[in-house]
């Protein structure tokens, strides 16, 4: 099962394909792959500002300065534009926005839709012209369509949004082994699961993560470990290896995930053995290289094992060691143990781990990073998939094993769920409701018909973690008279927020262990894992925003509840290299999801939705359509939605945004245009001819000869360097002058870098009403006034996170998802998370 490791490497790629079930169409899979690959390239975020053309008139509108994001649906922003009629004079101004968005966690853009403009403000226009202005703007600016990148979106957020508070996972450490030389876990969910192989006298033990067989007439169990073979009399005892097998392991049938297992038949005669670690429930281990090889971690009392796979640290101010397992972190005076759970107490230093270090990795789980910040708001992010009602129910399908329902009590509730099927289904007085591929359907009988549920029971979302289907109340939805929306976060997938406000991460699974499902009733056993938080080396991966589970010592399988199944309706088994993680997974062969219930026979990648074969918010025509438009000017991006509203975003030849000025010109809370130099300076727009005024220093001193004369109670950036204002206090109206007031520059000064040298502005034109953006009863004040100014030194700072986070989660989806920053990676050993 080697190259069952290679498809690991490619698992960590967040691109979604559609499903395919023929076995024979790996030609057209791959064909698929690069159909849609190239698409979700088109649908990218390519960039601010962006263009749009309507009949002559032209609009640049700039990057939204997002103000809030309700339920990560409901997007209210601020967007700086300029607006140039046909035959026209070009005016800057800032609109107030709200718009519902659609998420694609899979390329990690929201699409925008239904935008309403709120207000818009043209700073210093003719009051006769506004209302003319105004209408120009709605129909040029795109009303669906546009993405925008979710890291543009949080990095505004993260200055103003607080994060959800934790839920009460059970944070109790597991059995955590420790081994300094070449070592596995072999984990076994309670008794060995043996299955019939076919005209054979082995049987396959299916609960566990490696190669496992049984000889049922020696009364021998055989591990295959890479090319080892190891053999014992007892699978919790003790292994040693062996070059002898049963004649019976020479016949296993071709195909069915045996070929590689049949690779290593007869046993190869080089290698060591590994030592073998047992447990019957989800365990964790510490393997490390020979002894261990401490490097320091620079302006920390911190250590790291540079030999091992594991993140490990020990601390030089309390003595301790550390462990990063599923997310969260356990602590202990020995390597050996025993550990107990330190997430609540992680020292400082901690957060102060270089970004370039080789461990930064581990920064997504320490409390209060901006890292644990970026995990937990993208945790909360839903992705959404529009079907049609009659597509949907027509795929549902429910089997019990046994034939009938057999329900068990949701402790703590009145609810009941089914304990014997592959599905989700939870029984609300005497209504059944199924979570089936992330949608939410209901039925006066458990053995259906199923309908879409027009609504879900408030009880549902009350379903305690230390339920086995506890992740269904991380799906909601709202439905038509013939779709269905519905949206699925983090946790449907297992990534949980754990801790307090300021100190949440997210993590792993809910940390309860749930025993896994298994029924004698027939000829063959039948099992079924639920999924657990550890025995997966679950890590996070930023830039796919969810875990993923695999490393070496835990065997080509990842883990024991993470892919294993077996169904005596064919009696075939199901094992397959997987990972999987909160956008679904790649896979070569057949797989069972535990959190979704899915089974999925594929080449290709798998989400909740793999039922129906669409992506999220591009489901088929329902949004946008996209394709290339050459032009003399070079080659543009068009957008049309099923709503016919279209809009582009042009490029220069040879690729790359066209940036008309650039991406920085932003809006005000108070209805100003601003814009900010190389030197920290904001200036505002104020007057019809494109002028700027200098409207404050920020981050350095003023320079020398600078004279400025303020008078009492005068905001911040009310006038530039050396500019001298009189004001006319009666009728002072918007921004750093008011009605008749006129600025007098110095000779050879420069306002902003746009005003030409001894010019003299007079300021005669007005904005309709004294307001604040989108606050109608709200006064505007100064321009450039410190509140003003500091919010914009915020957003300035956000824009550029954002950009450079979209740029390289952009750059790792091009580099096929090989890799993580900050020195960690998931690279070596055909994918396993390795280190060099």
């Amino acid at each position: 099962m080697k190259n069952a490791f290679l498809v690991l490497a490619a698992c960590l790629s967040s691109i979604l394909f559609s499903c395919k079930k023929d076995k024979n169409t790996d030609q057209l899979n791959t064909e698929t792959e690069k159909s849609d690959t190239t698409k979700s390239e088109l649908i990218a975020d390519n960039g601010w500002p962006r263009e749009a053309e309507n009949n002559g008139t032209k609009l640049v509108y700039y990057q939204p300065q997002v103000d809030d994001w309700k339920d990560f649906k409901d997007l209210t922003a601020r967007v700086a534009f300029s607006l140039t009629p046909k035959d026209g004079k070009q005016v800057l101004g800032v609109a107030s926005l709200k718009a519902e968005t659609l998420v694609d966690k899979d390329n990690r853009s929201a699409f925008i839709k239904n935008i309403q403009v709120t207000d818009i403000r043209f700073p210093a226009l003719d009051e006769k012209k506004v209302p003319e202005m105004e209408k120009l703007f709605k129909e040029t600016l795109p009303q669906s369509g546009d993405p925008i990148s979710v890291d543009r979106i949080l990095a505004d957020l993260s200055h103003t949004k607080s994060p959800a508070k934790g839920i009460a996972t059970k944070n109790d450490p597991p059995a955590i082994f420790y081994s300094t030389n070449p070592a596995i876990l072999l984990i076994v969910q309670g008794e060995p699961v043996l299955v019939p192989i076919d005209k054979s006298d082995i049987q396959f033990v299916v609960n566990t993560n490696w190669d496992v067989f049984y000889d049922k007439t020696a009364k021998d169990y055989y591990l295959l470990v890479d090319n080892i073979w190891l053999t014992s009399k007892d699978i919790a005892g003790k292994w040693t290896k062996t070059t002898k097998l049963p004649l019976s392991l020479s016949n296993l049938p071709s195909g069915e995930n045996y070929d590689e297992v049949k690779k290593m038949i007869p046993p190869p005669s080089s290698g060591n053995a590994p030592e073998v670690f047992y447990s019957n429930k989800p365990a964790e281990l510490i393997a490390v290289n020979g002894s261990p090889k401490f490097v320091k971690i620079d302006g920390t009392k911190l250590m790291y094992i540079d030999n091992t796979e594991n993140d490990v640290f020990a601390n030089e101010g309390d003595g301790q060691y550390y462990v990063l397992l599923s997310g969260r972190w356990f602590k202990s005076k020995a390597l050996t143990g025993p550990w107990s759970y330190a997430g609540n107490n992680l020292p400082a230093d901690f957060a102060k781990i270089p970004k370039d270090s080789p461990r930064a990795n581990v920064l997504s789980s320490v409390p209060g990073t901006q890292e644990a910040k970026d995990a937990v708001m993208l945790a909360q992010v839903p992705t959404t998939a529009i079907l049609k009602k009659s597509d949907a129910e027509a795929k549902v399908k429910v089997a019990y094993d046994g034939g009938t329902a057999q329900f068990k009590p949701i402790e703590g509730t009145k609810m009941q769920y089914a304990s014997n099927t592959q599905e989700k289904i939870i029984k609300v007085g005497d209504l059944y409701y199924l979570c089936f591929q992330a949608v939410w359907f209901m039925s006066t009988s458990p053995n259906g018909p199923w309908k879409t549920a027009d609504s879900v029971p408030k009880e549902i979302y009350t379903i305690p973690p230390s339920s086995p289907v506890y992740n269904v109340t991380y799906v909601t939805q709202t439905t038509t008279d013939t779709t269905v929306e519905s949206s699925s976060t983090a946790g449907y997938l297992g990534a949980f927020i754990i801790g307090a406000t300021f100190g949440a991460i997210l993590t792993y699974g809910t940390g309860w262990y749930y025993p896994p499902y298994v029924y004698y009733g027939g000829m063959y056993p039948i099992y079924r894992p639920w999924p657990y938080a550890y025995g997966g080396g679950a890590v996070y991966n930023p830039w796919t925003g969810g875990y993923a589970a695999g490393r070496r010592v835990y065997g080509p399988y990842g883990a024991a509840g993470t892919s294993a199944w077996y169904n005596p309706a064919t009696g075939r088994y199901g094992r397959s290299a997987s990972v999987q993680g909160w956008y679904g997974g790649r896979t070569a062969a057949s797989t069972y999801n535990p959190w979704t219930g899915n089974y999925a026979r594929t080449n290709q990648g798998h989400n909740a939705y793999a039922q129906w074969g669409h992506s999220a918010a591009t489901n088929g025509n329902q949004w946008a359509q996209t394709g290339h438009i050459t032009t003399r000017r070079g080659t543009a991006i068009g957008y049309e939605t099923s709503g016919g509203n279209k809009g582009v975003i042009t490029h220069r030849r040879g690729g790359g945004t066209t940036i008309h000025t650039n991406n920085n010109v932003y809006a005000g809370h108070d209805g100003h245009v601003y814009k900010k130099d190389a030197n920290g300076n904001w200036s505002h727009y104020n007057n019809g001819n494109g002028g700027w005024t200098q409207a404050g220093t920020l981050g350095s001193s003023k320079k020398s000869g600078e004279g400025i004369q303020n008078r009492p109670n005068q905001g911040l950036g009310a006038n530039g360097a050396g500019e001298r204002i009189q004001r006319d206090k009666t009728n002072q109206g918007l921004g750093a002058n008011g009605a008749g007031e006129r600025i007098q520059p110095k000779a050879n000064q420069n306002l902003g870098g746009e005003t030409r040298i001894g010019e003299g502005i007079q300021r005669d034109n007005f904005p309709k009403a004294d307001q604040t953006l989108g606050q109608p009863n709200k006064p505007l004040g100064e321009a450039g006034r410190p509140d003003i100014t500091n919010d914009l030194d915020r957003s300035a700072f956000s824009r550029d996170r954002g950009e450079s986070q979209t740029r390289n989660f952009q750059n790792f989806q091009r580099d096929g998802g090989g890799r993580l920053g900050g020195g960690g990676g998931f690279r070596g050993g055909g994918g396993f998370r390795g280190r060099r």
